[in-house]
């Protein structure tokens, strides 16, 4: 889960201008490690994320099956359902999964959602990324808890190349409860590339259900019971290593659900390690970007510091948000709700 080739519209950077509003510097915190989806091949990894949070004076606990493995995940389904629960009644002040990949789609008929429930009800801050977003979307169908789209222990506390300074930030804000909003620049597009909805016009909502995440998972999801039917959300998409045409077509699947056009505003994130090859003749990510703007009359925002990349932001996900966006400067904003 490094970021190697982000390919997007002509922009200053993946992630510019990133910020999250904010008051730092957490005091000592609890934090349960679980592996509720791939087995972590990454041992080094591992060990450094454990190290760094208790570097930053947090306690750490982990559960006994954080390593197992079983073919390509942590455990079988029953070990990793264990350990989900075991989560859940740890009584701690955050639940961080080690690593994503895939597995929790396997589970979701099986948890305990209202265990979850009452953990978030009780003070536990559940956050993760990637294979994460099943469940979540999951949880909040069941119980409308809000959980955060947050960092992994492996890839982004554990990064070998050191901890991001926003990503840190902002994860601190969420272990001390003062997180407040998240902004960044959307993308600097080129001139009369830019048809339908556009991003440089400014928009202001001033209410409404952030969720989304993972753009695999929630394609997956469609026509489950497990996908939100959220009306007047800002839904907000990442992922990694599926070339443009694919990221399309996972679009296109909740395009066709009907979930696009009940948004307020669609917000897309980093969409990183993948490779164009000859066949795409030129059909990168900015086409896809173009071609949605043309389906929907909701506006398409882009660049959003979140994603499988080391500068990310922690979202609030089932929460209720602002949104405003005026040229380039957005800001996605909870601290007023």
């Amino acid at each position: 889960m490094h970021q190697h080739d982000n390919h997007s519209l002509d922009h200053d950077g993946p992630c510019d201008h990133a910020h999250c509003d904010h008051n730092h510097h957490a005091g000592p915190r609890s934090i349960y490690i679980y592996s509720p989806s791939g087995a972590v091949r990454d041992k080094k990894g591992f060990r450094r994320g454990v190290a760094r949070l208790k570097e930053l004076g947090h306690t750490v606990e982990v559960d006994p099956a954080a390593l197992d493995s079983w073919t390509r995940f942590a455990g079988d389904d029953d070990t990793r359902l264990a350990a989900i629960a075991r989560a859940a009644a740890s009584g701690a002040d955050v639940t961080m999964m080690t690593r994503g990949g895939y597995g929790i789609s396997r589970l979701l008929h099986r948890i305990d959602y209202e265990q979850i429930a009452r953990s978030i009800e009780a003070g536990t801050q559940w956050v993760g990324l990637s294979d994460f977003t099943a469940l979540q979307m999951a949880l909040y169908v069941r119980t409308k808890a809000v959980t955060w789209a947050g960092p992994s222990l492996v890839a982004d506390i554990g990064a070998e190349e050191g901890m991001d300074d926003i990503m840190l930030d902002c994860f601190e804000d969420l272990l001390m409860g003062h997180g407040e909003g998240a902004g960044w620049r959307t993308l600097a597009e080129r001139a009369g590339t830019v048809q339908g909805p556009s991003a440089d016009a400014e928009t202001y909502i001033p209410k409404a259900t952030l969720w989304g995440g993972n753009l695999a998972m929630l394609a997956s999801l469609a026509g489950t019971p497990y996908l939100p039917k959220i009306k007047n959300g800002v839904l907000f998409i990442e992922d990694v290593g599926e070339t443009p045409y694919k990221i399309e077509r996972m679009l296109i699947t909740l395009l066709h659900a009907g979930v696009l056009a009940q948004q307020k505003a669609v917000v897309l994130g980093q969409f990183s390690d993948y490779k164009l090859n000859a066949h795409d003749k030129g059909y990168k990510l900015a086409t896809v970007v173009q071609w949605l703007r043309n389906q929907v009359t909701i506006p398409i925002f882009t660049n959003l510091p979140f994603g499988h990349v080391p500068t990310k932001v922690v979202l609030p996900v089932g929460a209720q948000v602002s949104l405003s966006v005026e040229g380039r400067d957005a800001l996605i904003y909870w601290g007023h709700m």
